[in-house]
């Protein structure tokens, strides 16, 4: 049976997945400037009887494989970035780069797909159509690697995307899903008050910025309290106040940083809309200028029902025996770019648990770590999805 050998293979080769994501998470690279890990996933396929587009939308490699009859073409998908943070595991594998960490999982991501693409290589006369590897780079940091990936053909043929997230707030063994809006779209704005800065003994002459910047952040918070139904989900953070100064200044002026979340596109423009009329509004009451920089990025993930279904039959009919759970896990609150790929090709982007033995701390956390053995619950169940997908020749 072809996924029992398929699965055979990936065992006997955990240890070379187990290398690959070290040294990955070693030589951690910021968002659109992951030259070296590109190259480093470039040279694995360099000698393989595959179809490999390197500098896709930037850093991002396309990898065709191309049974050479015909069927549909299955895109599997993977990040490579990592995050501007200062490792604390301790791990003997830890970041050379300082500042720059692999602190959500990208590591492993890759490693999983990059020894999956070569173990489905090697299957491939037992398969139809084709399969599409993406290694996209920066999902991280907006405008994201996928949306140029696409613009440069990166899903040209390709029929329906599937993807990963390894998460350590999940327990290890379990598989889980969400079918419709799963992930929020995101949107990020810097508002500055422009006012006159001045004497703090004489602030008739002056004009506060920090008064007025500190009424805005107070007055935003009813946009998500009293402006959206109560059925609808937004969150809205102040991630930053700039408003450093003296003790006896008056501030001239202030740029107050923040962030959109929401599980609906109509609900994101809704909260960018009314983030605008109240600054707007706060700088007409005080009488000042007011700079608005908002910018709308990454969109609702939403998961297609049909290709989620498949995802929960293809694991459940594979009885996986390190998977413990297959589940519903409900809408999640963080963004990601694959959204991008979900408003193209009808997709579905699912979630393994990698609890590690320590404190599972969060993603994004100086100490994040995973349970490495979340790789084989990866490379098992993305490998029955395309074999069920793709069908056996």
């Amino acid at each position: 049976m072809l996924l029992q050998e398929v699965f055979d293979e990936i065992d006997k080769r955990k240890d070379e997945m187990v290398k690959h994501r070290r040294h990955i998470h070693e030589n951690a690279e910021l968002s659109f400037e992951e030259e070296e890990t590109a190259k480093y996933i470039a040279d694995y396929y360099k000698d393989k009887d595959v179809e490999v587009t390197t500098n896709m939308g930037g850093n991002g490699l396309r990898v065709v494989i191309d049974t050479g009859k015909p069927g549909k073409t299955i895109a599997l998908r993977a990040d490579f970035d990592a995050l501007p943070i200062k490792e604390e595991t301790g791990l003997p594998f830890a970041s050379k780069n300082d500042g720059v960490m692999h602190a959500c999982g990208h590591d492993a991501h890759t490693a999983y797909l990059m020894l999956l693409a070569d173990v489905l290589n090697n299957n491939k006369d037992k398969l139809k159509g084709k399969i599409v590897i993406i290694h996209q780079h920066a999902e991280e940091t907006p405008p994201g690697g996928a949306k140029a990936m696409i613009e440069e053909g990166v899903l040209d043929g390709v029929d329906n995307v599937f993807g990963i997230h390894v998460m350590s707030s999940m327990p290890s063994g379990t598989v889980q899903y969400h079918k419709g809006n799963t992930q929020t779209g995101r949107s990020k704005f810097a508002i500055k008050f422009q006012g006159t800065g001045g004497h703090g003994s004489m602030p008739h002459l002056s004009n506060d910025s920090i008064v007025a910047a500190s009424h805005f952040v107070t007055a935003v918070q009813t946009v998500v309290s009293r402006r959206l139904s109560p059925f609808e989900n937004g969150v809205v953070t102040i991630g930053s106040f700039e408003g450093a100064g003296s003790f006896n200044i008056i501030k001239d002026s202030v740029t107050v940083v923040g962030d959109v979340r929401a599980m609906a596109d109509e609900t994101k423009e809704k909260i960018g809309k009314e983030i605008k009329r109240i600054a707007n509004g706060i700088g007409e009451t005080f009488g000042m200028e007011v700079e608005i920089d908002y910018t709308s990025d990454y969109p609702v993930l939403y998961n297609d029902p049909e290709m989620t279904q498949l995802v929960i039959d293809a694991i459940t009919e594979a009885k996986i025996p390190e998977v413990t759970e297959i589940s519903d896990c409900g809408p999640q609150p963080p963004s990601e770019d694959f959204a991008y790929y979900a408003k193209e090709r009808p997709s579905c982007f699912y979630y393994v648990g990698a609890h590690s033995d320590k404190a599972p701390y969060p993603h994004h956390h100086p100490k994040f770590d995973i349970n490495e053995d979340a790789m084989i619950v990866c490379a098992k169940s993305m490998a029955a999805v395309a074999i069920k997908y793709l069908g056996e020749e």
